[in-house]
């Protein structure tokens, strides 16, 4: 399996699909590369390179101990696309994958980057804060590091539900979907899994996103249950400067994964990453 090595000795494994102009995916917590595979194959089918990595703490990737933070996971994206020596590169990260984006792009600038793509990010701040009250209270994510420490089990079971829509009266999600979801899940390391709830909830992405200067697509479901829209994509689409800001009607936090959503989300992706 291909691996690139992080500056601490952690091993990142990564996916390359295609060849031509990159695409790199960041994906979501507490998820693998594998829930990228339809928009890898999307854009590897059109002539693009795909490549996806498992974020250290899960999936192939090593499991280590430290590191479980933003700038750690920046740092492993920086090197995965200078080892490749990737350039003119269209970034593209879903939920704390689009915090990584964030973040990297805040401390590694666009020398390398042509595009970004944000869906359904955490970004700027998810957790409440006098600056900004739009957020969740933090007992909600207090209750998700319970969740995990208990019965992560039966917590990522449960999560899958409000993940994907599955919880609303109109939801097409199948049970293959949810138990996808519970796979990848349970492929996080417990450390990992848990570290990451501070790194996506109380890391403010303010500062990077006003570093944005490439041509930036974010989208972002109006029924998002676990990223609320009203603290992350309404605040991100005003902040980066060059963005084309979509709200997709009733869409949940997993909308790629799930109809009618996902169609949508295939031809809104690939339509910027040709242009």
């Amino acid at each position: 399996m291909p691996f690139v090595i992080a500056k601490d000795g952690t091993q990142i494994f990564y996916k390359d699909w295609g060849s031509g102009r990159p695409v790199v995916f960041s994906h979501g917590w507490p998820l693998t590369a594998d829930a990228w595979d339809p928009q890898l194959q999307l854009v590897a089918d059109n002539g693009y390179r795909a490549i996806a990595h498992d974020r250290r703490g899960g999936g192939r990737s090593s499991q280590p101990w430290e590191g479980n933070d933003l700038d750690t996971y920046a740092d492993d994206l920086a090197q995965l696309i200078e080892t490749l020596d990737l350039r003119d590169v269209i970034l593209v990260g879903h939920s704390t994958g689009g915090g990584e984006v964030a973040r990297y792009i805040g401390r590694y600038g666009t020398d390398r980057v042509a595009k970004a793509v944000l869906l359904s990010a955490i970004a700027p701040l998810m957790v409440k804060a006098d600056a900004n009250p739009e957020g969740l209270p933090i007992e909600v994510f207090d209750d998700i590091r319970k969740g995990i420490l208990t019965d992560r089990s039966q917590f990522y079971e449960d999560l899958s539900a409000s993940f994907y829509g599955a919880n609303r009266p109109a939801s097409q999600v199948s049970k293959g979907i949810r138990d996808a979801f519970w796979m990848w899940s349970m492929q996080v390391g417990i450390k990992g899994a848990y570290d990451c709830v501070k790194a996506f909830s109380e890391t403010d992405l303010t500062e990077d996103l006003r570093g944005f200067d490439v041509p930036t697509l974010i989208v972002h479901g109006d029924d998002d249950q676990i990223v609320p829209i009203v603290a992350a994509g309404n605040k991100s689409s005003a902040i980066v400067k060059d963005v084309d800001y979509k709200v997709y009607p009733g869409a949940p936090h997993g909308l790629a994964m799930v109809a009618p959503f996902a169609d949508k989300f295939n031809a809104d992706l690939l339509a910027f990453v040709r242009a």
